[in-house]
């Protein structure tokens, strides 16, 4: 892999940058210290409250508790007891005691008792973090995790993971995503720093074989996101419910923006293991990028990313996202350090000046998860704010390089505010 020199001005050289974001990254975390709940933690309001019905979830704890390990990895007091907390709750009410794997919600109150590979990817994620954390507890939390992804979750002979199945185990769900194995990846880039077995390497690699170089760079690297069983794309999927928060119609432009990074991530990570790395990660990565700017951004006359694009590349949910944008400023600063190439300069500025200007609340708190077309906060997707992970990040990665893993690398003292 070669990396390219950044430019001379580039924000990633500038110390101003860094202080910036590190204080965002600050006043995210104290916003989000407010979700403890006893099993777990909850979905925040607009106002940094719990809301009197508020329940733990299993994909925000997991989300928390890997956010909080790599808040006290980088040496910031007050989140150790927020790990072993998240640990705790992982372990305990969050997890089916007579199957094993985990549930959605605590006990599964919620009366959802299956289990989706999405959130055991998370749990992986957070699993791994907390072992860089050195919570108690987090090892066998970790050894629970990769078990149950070996002995279910894992299909050898697709190369991917599969989607879903009842509590039992039994019944797996006749559909493959896109959502659930790009998480994966990014899970299977974490496992393989913290337990030193590249087998997680190939895995990720044999993921993005199929979900990228197969079906994105034949879209116009687009990425397709839902298939049936037999990886034919299903095209139709959910067209009655386009602003799905998981699995919405069409096109999602912010996936092609966050496989993008973790092609990089993956470039690397492979390199520095010493295993074959194909050229096209990065080309692939090029091509997402470009995709998801030229269709995406400002395509229905408003600054900012759509939600959703129907097949046409014409914009279906035309809301904004915050997550999306944060994606987009993660893979522009991976691209920029991977090619020093100067539009990714361009688009990581662009995309940081309209979070500054639209998302980040100054009033109270963190950012507005979602903007109305005409870039106004708004709720008809996500209410409230319960979502420290993707920001948090988008503001930890410029300071950090493309391998090791976000975790394992501020645990090895990576973190660092220049280049």
């Amino acid at each position: 892999m070669t990396m390219h020199p950044l430019p001379a001005s580039s924000w990633l050289n500038a110390p101003a940058h860094h202080a910036w974001l590190a204080a965002e990254g600050q006043r995210l975390l104290a916003f989000a210290k407010a979700s403890r709940l006893p099993d777990g933690f909850g979905n925040l309001n607009d106002k940094g409250q719990l809301p009197a019905d508020a329940q733990a979830e299993t994909m925000n704890t997991a989300r928390m508790t890997h956010s909080f390990a790599m808040a006290h990895a980088l040496g910031l007091p007050g989140y150790a007891e927020r790990v072993a907390h998240g640990v705790a709750a992982l372990s305990g009410p969050l997890r089916d005691s007579e199957h094993g794997g985990w549930f959605a919600a605590p006990q599964a109150i919620d009366g959802n008792r299956g289990k989706a590979a999405y959130l055991h990817a998370f749990v992986a994620l957070a699993a791994s973090s907390a072992v860089v954390a050195g919570a108690p507890g987090a090892q066998d939390l970790l050894n629970d995790a990769i078990h149950i992804i070996d002995q279910f979750f894992w299909n050898e002979e697709e190369g991917v993971m599969l989607e879903s199945f009842a509590q039992d185990w039994s019944g797996v769900e006749a559909y493959r995503g896109a959502n659930s194995n790009m998480h994966a990846t990014e899970a299977f880039l974490a496992l393989a720093d913290v337990t030193g077995d590249t087998r997680w390497l190939d895995r990720a690699l044999r993921i993005v074989e199929r979900v990228i170089h197969t079906h994105a760079a034949g879209n116009q690297f687009m990425v397709i996101e839902h298939f049936d069983a037999h990886w034919k794309p299903l095209p139709g999927y959910n067209e009655d419910n386009p602003a799905d928060g998981f699995r919405p119609y069409g096109i999602t432009p912010g996936h092609g923006f966050e496989w993008a990074r973790l092609l990089l991530h993956l470039e690397a990570a492979r390199l520095q293991a010493g295993l074959s790395t194909p050229d096209w990660l990065v080309i692939d990565a090029k091509g997402l990028f470009a995709s998801a700017c030229e269709y995406a951004w400002s395509v229905d006359g408003a600054p900012g990313i759509v939600y959703t694009l129907d097949w046409n590349h014409r914009p279906v949910v035309r809301e904004r996202l915050h997550w999306t944008h944060a994606e987009a400023s993660a893979a522009a600063q991976a691209l920029l350090k991977r090619t020093g190439e100067l539009h990714y300069e361009t688009w990581y500025r662009r995309i940081w000046e309209f979070c500054e200007t639209h998302f980040i609340d100054r009033v109270h708190g963190s950012w507005h998860h979602e903007l109305s077309p005409q870039n106004r906060p708004s709720s008809n997707i996500w209410g409230g704010k319960p979502d420290l992970y993707h920001a948090w990040q988008a503001v930890l990665l410029p300071a950090l390089p493309l391998a090791p893993s976000l975790a394992s690398a501020i645990g090895a003292g990576r973190y660092v505010t220049s280049w």
